[in-house]
C-alpha cells in the first residue's frame, strides 16, 4: 500500500472510524476507494499541508479555492457524499480526539505528515479574508459587503443572468429563470400592495431589479440604497435605460442613515443576513421608524435550524472567510420576535425554501456555461469560490439544514386597522 492515494483513504478511515464515500485520486496518479462513487481529485501535496494545519470545512475550503482539490464528475454527487460524511454524521460518531487516542490512528496521522512533506503551512489564497474584529460597523458593512459584490457587474452578469436579481426567485413548473425572478418581484410588491404614487425603501436595492419593477410595473416612486459602488453604478444606468429617473433614485449610503422617511413600504430582500444578531433589533427599529403608519415591510432572509443551545451557534466558516464576511443566520422564529420588539404586526410568514434550491442550481449552471468567461473576469480561484458555495447552498436548501421565509409586518396603528385583507394569501401568482 505505497501509492498516495491508498495511503489517503486508509487515513480517512481511521480518523473517521467509517468507510470513505468517495474516491480519491492522487497527484502520482494512483486511485482508491470504492468503485463508481464520486471521485475527488488531490492534485499535490500542498493540498494535505493545507488540511493538516486547519483541519476540517476552512483547510478543505483553501484547498478548492487554490486549485489543489478538485472533483471528477456531478459535483453535486461529491458535495452530498462529503457534507453526508463530515458535516452530518451523528453524534454517535467518534470524534478527532477520540480517534488519535488510537495507536494505529496516531501511526496513520504521522504517515500523513511524511506524505505532506515538509510541514510549512501553506498561505492562504488571496480570495480569503479575515472575520472583523468590529461586527456590523458602518466600515466594517462597507468592507463586507464590497467583498461579496463588487467582484465586477459582468461577472454576476453570467452567474444571475439578465433578471440581475441575486435572491430567491419563486418559480412555477416550466418556468425560466428570468421569468421566476419577475414572479419573485411581482409576488412582494403584492404583498406591500404597492400602489402609483406611493414611496417605496428598497434596502439592499442590488442591481436595482426590485426598483424598476415597482417603478415601472406599479407607478412606485423608489429609493433604493445599497453599499456597493459598482451595484449602484449598474443600478443607476438600468433606471436611465428605462426612462425611470423621475421615480428612481439609488444611493450609496448605509440604510441606518436613511433619514428622509416616512415611507408606504419598504422591500428588504436578501439583504439582513447582513445584519447580524447583535443589531438586528436596530434594524428592526430603525426600519419601523421609516413607515408611516399602516406601512408595511416585505423581509426576504434566509433562516437556519435552531440550535440545541443557540450559544453553540458559529457562523460557517467557509462562507464568512471566502463568501460572505461577517453573514450572519438566524432562525425564523427569532426574525419574527425581533421584528415584533421593535413594533411591527407580522402578518404573514411564507417558507420558500424548495425555491432557492432551485435559484441556486440554475445559478450554477449559467456559471458553468460561462466558467472560462468567469474565471478570466474574476479570477480562477473567486470562480471556484462561487461554484462550490452555490452548488453546496443547493443541497443545504434541498436538505433543509437552510431556508428562506418571507416576513410580511406592518406598522399598525393604534387603532389597530392593519389595512390587509381579510384573505391574504390570494396575492400568490
Amino acid at each position: 500500500m505505497s501509492d498516495a492515494a491508498s495511503r489517503l483513504v486508509s487515513v480517512a478511515e481511521q480518523l473517521t472510524g467509517a468507510p470513505l464515500p468517495v474516491g480519491i485520486r492522487a497527484w502520482d496518479g494512483s486511485r482508491a476507494g470504492p468503485a463508481g462513487a464520486p471521485v475527488i481529485v488531490v492534485r499535490n501535496r500542498r493540498a494535505l499541508r493545507r488540511m493538516l494545519f486547519k483541519p476540517g470545512e476552512l483547510g478543505l475550503a483553501r484547498a478548492w479555492v487554490a486549485g489543489d482539490l478538485d472533483v471528477e464528475g456531478d459535483l453535486y454527487t461529491a458535495l452530498g457524499a462529503v457534507a453526508g460524511f463530515i458535516w452530518e454524521r451523528g453524534e454517535g460518531d467518534r470524534s478527532l480526539a477520540q480517534a488519535l487516542r488510537d495507536p494505529d490512528v496516531r501511526s496513520g496521522v504521522r504517515d500523513l505528515l511524511r506524505l505532506a512533506g515538509p510541514p510549512l503551512p501553506p498561505a492562504p489564497p488571496p480570495e480569503e479574508v479575515r472575520r472583523s474584529r468590529h461586527l456590523h460597523t458602518r466600515r466594517s458593512d462597507r468592507r463586507a459587503i464590497s467583498h461579496h459584490y463588487d467582484v465586477g457587474n459582468d461577472f454576476y452578469e453570467i452567474v444571475l443572468g439578465p433578471s440581475m436579481v441575486y435572491s430567491c426567485a419563486y418559480w412555477q413548473d416550466g418556468g425560466t429563470l428570468e421569468e421566476a425572478q419577475r414572479d419573485k418581484l411581482e409576488l412582494v410588491c403584492a404583498k406591500l400592495g404597492l400602489k402609483p404614487g406611493q414611496r417605496l425603501l428598497d434596502v439592499g436595492c442590488g442591481w436595482g431589479s426590485m426598483a424598476v419593477h415597482a417603478a415601472r410595473e406599479h407607478g412606485a416612486s423608489v429609493v433604493g440604497v445599497t453599499l456597493s459602488q459598482e451595484q449602484a453604478a449598474y443600478a443607476r444606468k438600468r433606471v436611465a435605460d428605462e426612462g425611470l429617473t423621475d421615480r428612481v433614485e439609488i444611493r450609496v449610503q448605509d440604510y441606518r442613515d436613511v433619514a428622509d422617511g416616512p415611507y408606504d413600504a419598504i422591500s428588504s430582500i436578501g439583504m439582513a443576513e447582513h445584519v447580524g444578531a447583535e443589531r438586528y433589533l436596530e434594524y428592526a427599529r430603525d426600519l419601523y421608524a421609516l413607515l408611516e403608519p399602516g406601512g408595511r415591510l416585505l423581509n426576504h432572509q434566509i433562516a437556519r435550524r435552531p440550535q440545541g443551545e443557540e450559544e453553540d451557534y458559529h457562523v460557517d466558516r467557509f462562507i464568512d472567510a471566502y463568501v460572505f464576511p461577517d453573514g450572519e443566520l438566524a432562525p425564523v422564529g427569532t426574525t419574527v420576535t425581533q421584528l415584533e420588539r421593535a413594533g411591527f404586526e407580522v402578518r404573514d410568514v411564507e417558507s420558500i425554501r424548495e425555491h432557492y434550491a432551485r435559484t441556486l442550481r440554475a445559478w450554477v449552471t449559467n456559471l458553468e456555461a460561462g466558467l472560462d468567461r468567469a474565471a478570466g473576469l474574476a479570477g480562477p480561484g473567486r470562480t471556484r469560490v462561487w461554484r462550490l458555495y452555490m452548488a453546496a447552498s443547493a443541497l443545504a436548501f434541498e436538505r433543509n439544514r437552510i431556508g428562506v421565509n418571507q416576513v410580511l409586518a406592518v406598522r399598525t396603528p393604534e387603532g389597530g386597522a392593519s389595512g390587509l385583507p381579510l384573505r391574504t394569501r390570494t396575492w400568490n401568482p
